[in-house]
């Protein structure tokens, strides 16, 4: 029998190799190297009031630690790091979404209230005074600024490499430039930076401030907090208020200013694509083509893949493996190189098509400005693109039909039509289900295809958020978000999470159909 580490009086826990405790001790301080990052991105994240993020990191910390302290949930260390990547990459994603289609999240409600609040408190203005004109003089090393105003008064200040960083630098009165080179505009501009954060002071006590690229004034803020939260504006002395039901700085009068900060509006933003006309309609149209754009492009490409499939079981058909090839090159060409080229074939003015159809038949169709000529140019260029893949399938359920059936059915006096018709089709239609689900989830969200060929135009006119009529659901996401002046990323959050729900459900009927138990 061998002995035992404890028949030898070796601790339990000690390994008799070397290697395999010093692997161990370099494992475990690696996760307590990732532990502590992690903790460090939470407070890091905490303080700069991203709790969710915070949220995110503490869960991943603690998940780290424990799945890798305890020998119970050795086998579950395999799998945490695909876990950890599907919940930072697949499930936080979703749920920040989720969260962002219930707030006012845009280009004009992005920063924290604290933050925006900092932003007015550091607005300045030139408060009524004289300004002055100014040229810098060098002399030597050393850079001074001469000041003059309407009236005559001049100022002469101290050298600018004796001003340190924060602290104003005293301005003496002059009769006369001072002696040396005066810098001209060139100089000024590449100085501005550092004239910028100058800040002069008179004899008398008052600060200038870089007011333009030829003068200083005095700079005064604009705004001053009061104890319960409102700024009063030191210009007119009317107050700014806190609204935290639409997160923003309102006047007296009701105006609001911006920038705002974002805050929780509930179902506001499903209410709008419910309900509002403006946005309602154009999303009822793209919801609409959506369906038929995905619906239409499964039947052609599923159309044109299986006639070639059938052809190519043809037993008389000569060069079978040249054809299959030729037929399935499409496939290896990448996707939206093809679509380029598709974009310069259609182009109204100079494109092949064009030429073609003019010399043939003395028409030039209007392809990017004609919605229902974009919308079938955009259904020929994707059935093109995806009927290999249709081919592909339908090539390999064919190959898996008994032969017995087609000669049974020649006995019967059954042709190429009714074999087609009668077992073919039917025979490979119920495997080929799930797959032609997954397809039309795909174009669902064909993303690419509309935005390298139409980018969603032409435009629906009326529309109060940019949306074009070959837009899927999806780009008129992008466009709402990214290309909208306001970049409403609330009201796109909302889409997408409708979206999201459309897709779960075809994937759900995907697994339904495949008979896999969920």
């Amino acid at each position: 029998m061998f002995a035992t580490n404890a028949s030898r009086g070796l601790p339990r826990h000690r390994s008799r190799y070397p290697a395999e405790r010093y692997t161990r001790w370099a494992m475990r301080g690696l996760v307590g190297g990732l532990v502590v990052a992690l903790l460090w991105l939470v407070v890091a994240f905490h303080l700069r009031g991203q709790w969710m993020f915070a949220l995110l990191f503490l869960v991943l910390a603690a998940g780290l630690a424990v799945t890798f302290t305890r020998r119970r949930l050795m086998s579950h260390r395999y799998v945490f790091p695909a876990l950890a990547g599907m919940g930072v990459f697949v499930i936080f994603p979703l749920l920040y979404t989720v969260g962002i289609s219930f707030s006012n999240y845009s280009s004009t409600n992005l920063l924290g209230e604290e933050r925006v609040r900092a932003q007015f408190l550091a607005r300045t203005y030139q408060a009524e005074g004289q300004a002055f004109d100014f040229r810098p003089f060098r002399r030597g090393e050393t850079v001074r600024l001469f000041l003059e105003a309407e009236d005559g008064r001049a100022l002469i200040s101290a050298p600018l490499a004796t001003a340190e960083a924060g602290e104003p630098l005293a301005l003496d009165p002059a009769a006369a430039p001072p002696a040396g080179e005066p810098l001209g505009m060139r100089e000024v501009i590449a100085r501005r930076d550092r004239l910028q954060d100058l800040v002069l002071t008179t004899p008398d006590g008052v600060e200038l401030r870089m007011a333009g690229l030829r003068s200083f004034a005095p700079l005064v803020p604009r705004y001053r907090e009061n104890p319960d939260g409102s700024l009063t504006d030191l210009r007119d002395g009317h107050s700014l208020i806190p609204d935290r039901d639409t997160g923003f700085f309102v006047t007296e009068a009701g105006e609001r200013l911006t920038p705002g900060w974002p805050v929780a509006v509930g179902s506001d933003n499903y209410a709008r694509v419910l309900f509002d006309e403006d946005v309602r309609g154009p999303f009822l149209q793209i919801f609409v083509w959506t369906f038929a754009f995905a619906g239409l492009t499964v039947v052609f490409t599923l159309a044109v893949g299986f006639v070639l499939a059938v052809l190519l079981q043809w037993d008389q058909l000569r060069g079978k493996g040249l054809y299959r090839t030729l037929l399935i090159l499409p496939y290896a060409v990448p996707a939206f190189i093809s679509i380029l080229i598709f974009k310069g074939m259609f182009n109204q003015h100079y494109g092949e098509i064009n030429l073609i159809l003019e010399g043939l038949f003395g028409i030039r169709p209007e392809w990017f400005t004609d919605p229902w000529l974009a919308r079938t140019m955009l259904l020929i260029v994707n059935t093109w693109l995806g009927y290999p893949y249709m081919l592909l399938l339908c090539m390999g359920l064919i190959q898996s039909i008994p032969r017995d059936l087609f000669e049974a059915s020649a006995v019967d006096g059954g042709g190429p039509l009714t074999n087609m018709a009668k077992i073919t089709l039917p025979l490979i239609l119920r495997p080929l289900t799930p797959l032609l689900i997954a397809a039309f989830a795909f174009n669902f969200n064909n993303f690419v295809l509309i935005t390298l060929l139409t980018g969603g135009s032409p435009d629906i006119i009326g529309a109060s958020t940019p949306a074009g009529t070959t837009d899927l659901l999806v780009s008129y996401t992008y466009r709402i978000a990214f290309q909208d002046a306001g970049q409403n990323f609330g009201l796109a959050a909302a889409i997408a999470t409708l979206i999201f729900l459309l897709v779960a459900a075809l994937s759900w009927l995907n697994l339904r159909l495949s008979k896999v138990e969920v």
